[in-house]
C-alpha cells in the first residue's frame, strides 16, 4: 500500500517531538497500540536526527506496518539526512521544491505544507499526492469545505487545531479532510501512555464507524 492509501485507511497522524528517546519510544508504542499506522516525528530540536534514528530502529523491531516519517523539514539537505536515517515520508509546514525533488529522487512520499488555493495547486504540480493544510486552527473547517468546490480530488491532511475528540474529527472530516494531524492536545500526559492508547482507540473506532473504513 502507498502512504496515501494507508493514510486514508488510518487517517489519524500523531505529530510529536521530544528530546528524550525513551519518551519518544513510549509515545510511539502507545500510538501504535491505539491503531496508528502513520507517525510524524518533528524536526524541532538539536538532537532530532539522533532521536529519530533510534525511533525508526525501535519501530522496525516493535511496530510492524508502521510508517515513521519526519516533519518540519525546511531544506533538501535536511530531508536527505532524515531519509538516510529511515524516514518513510517527509512533511513540511510550507512548500520547498528542493525538498520535493529530494523525496522524488529517493522514492519517498512528500507532504508539503500549504495554505492558499494557489499553494495547493503548485504543490500538486510539483508532485505531491497529498498536501498538508496548515495552520488548521487559523483557516478553520469552513475553509476546507470551500476548497472542495474547485479542488474535489486533492488529498488534504489538516494539522493545527485538530483536537483529539469525536466532535473535532466530525468537524474536519465532514468538511472534507482526508486525514488529520494530532499534536499537543493528544500528548498532554506523555507519562501516562495508556491514556494515549485509550484515546486513539476510541477515535479510530469513530473513524471506522463514520468514515466507512475497514
Amino acid at each position: 500500500m502507498t502512504l496515501t492509501e494507508i493514510l486514508l485507511a488510518h487517517p489519524l497522524v500523531p505529530v510529536f517531538y521530544h528530546a528524550d528517546p525513551e519518551t519518544c519510544k513510549q509515545v510511539l508504542q502507545a500510538s501504535y497500540d491505539g491503531g496508528v499506522r502513520v507517525f510524524e516525528f518533528t524536526n524541532r530540536g538539536e538532537n532530532a536526527l539522533e532521536v529519530f534514528g533510534e525511533l525508526v530502529s525501535y519501530a522496525g523491531k516493535n511496530c510492524p506496518g508502521l510508517l515513521t516519517g519526519i516533519g518540519t523539514i525546511a531544506t533538501g539537505e535536511s530531508a536527505q539526512q532524515f531519509i538516510d536515517a529511515g524516514a518513510a515520508f517527509v512533511v513540511q509546514p510550507f512548500t520547498t521544491p528542493e525538498v520535493g525533488e529530494v523525496c522524488r529522487k529517493n522514492g519517498i512520499p512528500w507532504i508539503p505544507g500549504t495554505m492558499t488555493v494557489t499553494e495547493i495547486q503548485q504543490a500538486t504540480v510539483l508532485g505531491a499526492e497529498m498536501v498538508k493544510i496548515f495552520p488548521g486552527n487559523v483557516l478553520g473547517s469552513a475553509y476546507i469545505k470551500a476548497l472542495r468546490g474547485p479542488m474535489p480530488r486533492v488529498k488534504l491532511m489538516v494539522t493545527g487545531g485538530v483536537e483529539p475528540t469525536e466532535a473535532s474529527l466530525h468537524e474536519w472530516f465532514s468538511a472534507g479532510a482526508n486525514a488529520v494531524g494530532l499534536g499537543s492536545q493528544l500528548f498532554k500526559n506523555t507519562g501516562q501512555p495508556e491514556r494515549i492508547t485509550q484515546t486513539l482507540t476510541q477515535l479510530f473506532e469513530w473513524t471506522k464507524s463514520n468514515l466507512n473504513l475497514t
